[in-house]
């Protein structure tokens, strides 16, 4: 993992590069994530340098002293911003947390870049009343929600459930509830028109956490976007269908993306 340096406190990430000379992407991952969710993206490394980061408070990332909501989201921009300045990203890729924060960042921050992918994201990213109050009230439930059918996964195996779970569990209640309350406040609606990049909506068909119609929302309101729907999936679909995630995205890029 490398770090960088900004408002006082370390972002890392990690830079999967297997000689792959295309635009570089970085991608930002969802509410309780790190920069693991990403591991089968790995070999697009081949085609275009390929970075993954941890956001504040998560990972190997350090932690920042922010209020839920903007405040949070704000700062999660400025890791973004820090990480696509230090290995000079060309496209953004976001999983839903993740895409508000690409979305914030395009549409407020001066950042140059030439595309944008928003996988399992929205205009707004609703959370249940049910979720808010499990994640203060009993953490555990909310682990096993997102790992009922349709949720995090369509129809994942049993290791990839329990690494699943690990997960969430490793970055801990008070950070996921951070996360939960920043995603519930988020909402671009009347702001994508300032997006100028071509952007990729991609979407697993079963994902009831930001189903399709999010995605075709985005869309309407997105100057320059194209959906792309993968059978078999929910939301995190860049692990349950890896190759068919991967194929999406290097066809956006080599298609609408000039590194």
């Amino acid at each position: 993992m490398e770090t960088v340096s900004h408002h006082g406190r370390e972002t890392a990430y990690r830079t999967f590069d297997r000689g792959g000379g295309g635009p570089t992407i970085l991608a930002v991952h969802g509410s309780g994530g790190t920069h693991r969710v990403w591991s089968a993206q790995s070999k697009l490394g081949a085609e275009y340098p390929f970075v993954a980061l941890d956001l504040s408070g998560h990972g190997e990332s350090g932690d920042v002293a922010a209020e839920p909501g903007y405040e949070t989201l704000s700062a999660y921009v400025d890791d973004a911003v820090a990480v696509a300045d230090a290995v000079d990203a060309d496209v953004l890729l976001g999983n839903s947390l993740g895409g508000a924060v690409v979305l914030t960042a395009l549409a407020e921050r001066e950042l140059a870049v030439d595309g944008a992918v928003l996988a399992g994201a929205g205009p707004r990213l609703p959370v249940l009343d049910d979720l808010l109050r499990w994640v203060t009230e009993d953490f555990e439930r909310v682990v096993e929600f997102f790992h009922e059918p349709d949720h995090l996964f369509h129809d994942a195996d049993e290791d990839t459930l329990a690494v699943s779970r690990a997960a969430l569990r490793s970055t801990g209640r008070a950070i996921l509830e951070r996360d939960f309350r920043t995603a519930h406040a988020f909402d671009a609606r009347g702001d994508l028109a300032d997006v100028d990049v071509p952007t990729l909506a991609l979407v697993g068909e079963h994902d009831r956490l930001t189903p399709p119609h999010f995605h075709e929302e985005l869309c309407a309101e997105l100057p320059d976007c194209e959906l792309t729907v993968l059978d078999d999936a929910a939301h995190l679909a860049m692990l349950e269908r890896p190759d068919a995630f991967n194929d999406a995205v290097t066809e956006f890029v080599d298609g609408r993306v000039s590194g």
